[in-house]
């Protein structure tokens, strides 16, 4: 990794406190994040939505500056919706990554401050991609987690983590690495945990409160 890459991504990772995990599952894909936003040392809220729908078959979580993201989310939302009606059909979801690193890459000398995971179901089964603030894509092919509680959501996954695993196995392990980032990160919080599933049905999110999660 060159030393700009490096430190894109230490802009993305450490200076913005954010915890998101997404997960390859059997039967499709699995986004989590906490919900806390800070602004400096202040907690700015408590409920921040940080996966963002992007289609009827992507997702993305947000990690970084929530107003870059917040703009790259209705830039993709726009494209995304212009190639279905232009196609006659949806893009896929390497395509959608694809189009987001090429997003990020015109803009590298104003760039967006963010890290993202991309994930969706598309007729090549489930599929993840992460990007760094200068457009990097890469494939993952188990799970990935972003944000400044990223190193202690890893442990879990690496720890937990199955081939195989169904979406409601994978959920209740997403809850797990984020309550885990939670308890040991400053930068990470909220009163709940948002989580996505995605299959070949569409997206679902759903939010699950911190004080009806069990001890």
């Amino acid at each position: 990794m060159t030393p700009l890459k490096e430190l894109s991504r230490s802009v993305g990772v450490r200076k913005t406190g954010t915890t998101t995990v997404g997960m390859i599952c059997k039967d499709g894909v699995v986004l989590a994040s906490e919900t806390k936003s800070t602004l400096g040392y202040l907690v700015a809220s408590k409920e921040s939505e940080k996966i963002l729908q992007l289609a009827d078959h992507i997702a993305m979580t947000i990690a970084g500056a929530s107003g870059d993201a917040e703009s790259l989310a209705r830039y993709m939302k726009a494209e995304l919706k212009l190639f279905e009606i232009e196609n006659q059909r949806k893009i896929s979801i390497k395509g959608a990554a694809t189009l987001l690193a090429n997003i990020l890459q015109g803009s590298k000398f104003y760039p967006y401050y963010v890290q993202l995971i991309v994930a969706g179901y598309d007729s090549t089964g489930p599929k993840i991609f992460t990007l760094d603030p200068l457009g990097s894509v890469e494939e993952e092919k188990r799970f990935f987690s972003t944000g400044s509680g990223s190193p202690i959501a890893l442990g879990v996954l690496e720890d937990a983590y199955k081939e195989g695993m169904t979406v409601d196995e994978a959920s209740k392990l997403a809850i797990r690495a984020i309550k885990s980032a939670i308890e040991r990160d400053i930068g990470s919080g909220g009163r709940a945990i948002d989580v996505a599933v995605i299959t070949k049905d569409g997206v679902k999110i759903t939010r699950h409160e911190m004080d009806k999660l069990p001890k």
